[in-house]
């Protein structure tokens, strides 16, 4: 399986903002969308990325006023990248050995996608089930 199958099942939709952006509207933005995190997009291409995880370390160790900090100052800058044909085995060792919860997903240089550790552990445990059912009706066929 593939970090594509699980752009085709979610959707590839994703959610960009400017560096310059202050920390509240990347927040808000999140919270409109129901998303975790978002792409940040520069000038010159994605400059990182920015999490709940990023936001909530801004206001621990800034208070407040962090939220008028702009989202450049606490991103997580060169964030991992994968390709669509990358298996998901390969997204599932690069979020364990990295302690990610995103990849951006770049196609040829484009951006396409976002995965989070939600869609690659939902997606694997539809791919287990469907697994234990064949293992299941093989084996009640044989006997």
């Amino acid at each position: 399986m593939s970090v594509q199958n699980i752009l085709d099942r979610k959707g590839a939709e994703v959610f960009t903002v400017d560096p310059t952006a202050t920390i509240r509207t990347a927040a808000q933005l999140m919270r409109a969308r129901g998303i975790a995190a978002l792409v940040v997009r520069g000038a010159h291409g994605i400059d990182g990325l920015i999490s709940e995880r990023d936001i909530v370390h801004a206001i621990s160790q800034h208070g407040e006023w962090a939220l008028a900090m702009a989202v450049s100052e606490v991103m997580t800058l060169n964030a991992v990248i994968v390709t669509p044909n990358d298996s998901l085995k390969r997204a599932m060792t690069l979020m364990t050995n990295h302690r990610l919860r995103h990849l951006t997903v770049i196609d040829k240089g484009t951006l396409i996608g976002i995965v989070s550790i939600g869609d690659v552990v939902k997606y694997r445990l539809e791919e287990l089930e469907t697994e234990s059912n064949i293992l299941r009706d093989a084996y009640i066929a044989a006997h």
